[in-house]
């Protein structure tokens, strides 16, 4: 379980579940109450639907706090494995000097201490079951929490109903075959997130 991965597909699934739809209902037919956004085509504006999308690579780099809460699971994920690998080397220790002891025991000694191990043994496993189910409660939370954020946002974003559709792009991993730079509203996106919560970005 490599954190970066984790954090990478959580993102995903997150920012990029197919499509933010920013409006529920496509853009009015009446072209005259469809005010059509800058750089959009008349020929989209005239047909009420107009579309744009968000770069989700780009939105990873510059959203400060998406930054900072990936720094702190990551932080989180290698204390949990380096308590767990301390652990396991602990144990391994009690396992190896059980063994050099071994000759020197009892029937009974021997047996005793092979269970104690098993014991520790299970409660180690039962340990790091709990620690990463903790930490994947962390990262899903984390995940809704960005979600609600980009909706609440380009909820009010798209107070005018501009845009039908907001779609996400991902390098290597969008249905988009074709993008129009001039559609890209990643930039004014980005600002508003980062400017929504600035108190909660640590300097």
């Amino acid at each position: 379980m490599r954190t970066k991965q984790i954090v990478k597909s959580g993102l995903l699934a997150a920012f990029a579940a197919g499509t933010f739809m920013a409006c529920q209902q496509p853009a009015k037919q009446n072209t005259e109450s469809s005010t059509p956004a800058a750089g959009t085509s008349a020929s989209a504006a005239s047909n009420g639907l107009v579309i744009a999308y968000v770069d989700i690579d780009t939105v990873e780099a510059y959203y400060s706090y998406f930054k900072q809460k990936k720094t702190e699971l990551e932080s989180n994920q290698q204390a949990i494995e380096n308590e767990l690998q301390a652990n396991v080397r602990a144990l391994q220790n009690e396992a190896a000097d059980f063994q050099r002891k071994a000759n020197t025991m009892t029937q009974s000694e021997g047996e005793t201490a092979q269970r104690t191990l098993y014991q520790k043994q299970q409660q180690l496993e039962g340990k790091a079951q709990n620690m990463r189910a903790k930490y994947a409660e962390q990262e899903n939370k984390f995940n809704e929490e960005l979600q609600k954020r980009l909706n609440d946002f380009l909820e009010k974003f798209n107070a005018d109903k501009r845009y039908a559709y907001i779609m996400s792009y991902r390098t290597g991993a969008s249905n988009i075959l074709y993008k129009d730079k001039k559609y890209d509203i990643t930039p004014e996106v980005i600002k508003g997130l980062n400017e929504a919560n600035p108190a909660e970005v640590k300097k």
